[in-house]
């Protein structure tokens, strides 16, 4: 055995030293690439898929729930600055029901629920007062995270003490509250509204006027009655409803633009002049029935006509009958004096016309004037010329249709020309100098498609080399195997032993190996006996 190793290290000794220092360097390196990424593909497959367990955590919670995977041996990370925890993903439905068994994680705070399992029969009334006050401030904040927009909610209570004297006015109760929103998220003045009345009606003796609601970042919210907001009479409301009419026009604008040449390749900002002037008036009019008539619709007509001729015709006129069988008013007539005719036509007519009774609301958001200001990245940023400019009139000419039908049509006025338009947008195209960076984390969890094409080569060449150098070892163990094969043969050839003379001697060597072989001690006494005689 110990030969044959030999001379398969001879072999491949002289085969190494055949090959030139290009090979040689070949064959090196690839057996480096191999182990190198055989290492970073077994420490990649090794590492345990880790997943959130919990979010959303404050740092006390955290350490909790990490000393206690800690404790059980299991593997966790910790990011997102402590408010996440990460365990391998397969473990994540049996921890969180076993650390939902022990009470982990155990926020610290009371809900209605400690009154059904941990009140004592000897908890005094301010005990009984304290632990209360602590449910109701916890049921409200989780009221309050139930809000889209909402992340936490922290809620403060101050119930005055109750007076002993019956004729002492008490105190009213007064509430703090300070929100946690998420990231981008904005309260309407709907939500704010609803805020204050769900801590006004959650405590007893609590006005809106005593509840003072903030954010994280310090921003106070106010109760909006809708007193002014209708009118647009205060200048809070009316810079909120500028502001947001700005911002409904620059996000349809940044969604359509951004899906034309890219999200992070176009920036929108919005200007307006809104006016809030209200106007309520009531317009009575009378128009003819028919256009360009003067003239109504006849709804009665009454035509009287007399007519005689003949003797004794009575000619009217005279003068009006004053006597006591005249009729006041009506032309007496005169006493006929020969031949004559008489005839007499009267017509009434009552005419219909349109009457229009306009009670007239008008709205107090019209916009008076709007600009809108578009920066746009070339595809190339180093180039301005790779941005066409087919494309910048396609988006000048998007823009002045905004324009167009956002600002509000007076009658009164002529429609604005394509120049006056063109005037209140402005597209420039440059490159972004002020994009914010990606993050060292982020930048390290993404692989670059490069490193895996790159992987991808390295293996493919270390498994042919791989393959190249097992079909030569096998190829030279085979020639090895042969000229062994023939040496051995060469060995064995010796001369037959039949054809042997046999002697004297050779007949008496046989029989003392045959008694050495079945009988030895017979062959020791033989043995010793001519040592005794020598």
């Amino acid at each position: 055995m110990n030969e044959k190793f030999k001379n398969t290290k001879t072999k491949f000794l002289e085969m190494w030293q055949r090959k030139s220092k290009m090979q040689k360097s070949l064959i090196l390196s690839g057996l480096l690439f191999f182990f190198v990424f055989a290492g970073v593909l077994t420490y990649f497959l090794s590492k345990p898929n880790l997943v959130p367990l919990y979010s959303n955590l404050s740092p006390a919670e955290t350490g909790q729930i990490k000393e206690t995977l800690d404790s059980k041996g299991i593997q966790s990370e910790i990011t997102n600055n402590g408010s996440t925890i990460l365990v391998p993903k397969e473990q994540v439905n049996t921890l969180m029901v076993e650390l939902a068994a022990e009470g982990v994680p155990d926020s610290g705070t009371i809900d209605y629920s400690y009154f059904g399992k941990d009140s004592g029969f000897g908890m005094t009334d301010k005990e009984f007062d304290v632990i209360k006050l602590k449910a109701t401030q916890t049921e409200l904040a989780n009221l309050m995270k139930g809000i889209e927009g909402v992340n936490d909610a922290k809620v403060m209570i101050n119930l005055p003490a109750e007076s002993v004297f019956v004729g002492e006015q008490a105190e009213g109760s007064s509430a703090s509250v300070v929100l946690d929103l998420k990231p981008g998220a904005q309260l309407d003045q709907d939500k704010v509204n609803a805020l204050f009345h769900l801590v006004s009606k959650s405590v007893p003796n609590l006005t809106t006027d005593n509840i003072v609601i903030m954010d994280q970042n310090f921003n106070y919210y106010d109760l909006n009655n809708g007193t002014n907001s209708t009118l647009g009479g205060s200048y809070a409301s009316q810079q909120e409803i500028k502001s947001q009419i700005e911002q409904d026009i620059q996000r349809d604008v940044q969604k359509l633009l951004g899906t034309m040449i890219g999200q992070d390749k176009v920036v929108v900002s919005v200007t307006t002049d809104i006016d809030f002037t209200q106007e309520n008036r009531e317009e009575n009019l009378v128009s003819p029935v028919v256009e360009g008539s003067d003239e109504g619709i006849a709804v009665s007509v009454e035509r009287i006509t007399e007519a005689y001729t003949g003797n004794g015709a009575q000619a009217a006129g005279g003068v009006n009958g004053t006597g006591e069988d005249d009729v006041p008013g009506y032309e007496a007539t005169t006493e006929a004096t020969g031949d004559g005719d008489y005839e007499k036509i009267e017509e009434r007519i009552n005419n219909e016309v349109n009457r229009i009774n306009k009670q007239i609301v008008e709205s107090p958001y019209k916009i008076r004037d709007i600009g809108i200001q578009v920066m746009v990245e070339p595809p190339e940023p180093d180039n301005p010329a790779s941005f066409t400019a087919e494309r910048e009139a396609d988006i000048q000419q998007i823009l002045s249709t905004v324009v167009r039908t956002s600002i509000n049509k007076d009658t009164t006025e002529e429609p604005l020309t394509d120049e006056e338009i063109a005037e209140k947008v402005v597209v420039s195209v440059q490159q972004f100098d002020g994009k914010q960076e990606m993050t060292e984390t982020e930048s390290a969890q993404v692989i670059p498609l490069w490193v895996y094409i790159v992987a991808g080569v390295l293996l493919l060449a270390i498994i042919i080399l791989v393959i190249l150098l097992v079909r030569k070892r096998k190829q030279d163990d085979e020639d090895f195997e042969e000229d062994e094969e023939d040496i051995i043969q060469e060995r064995i050839r010796v001369k037959d032993i039949n054809d042997e003379v046999e002697t004297e001697g050779t007949v008496r060597r046989k029989q003392l190996e045959k008694m050495a072989k079945e009988k030895p001690e017979d062959f020791a006494k033989l043995l010793r006996s001519w040592i005794s005689e020598d």
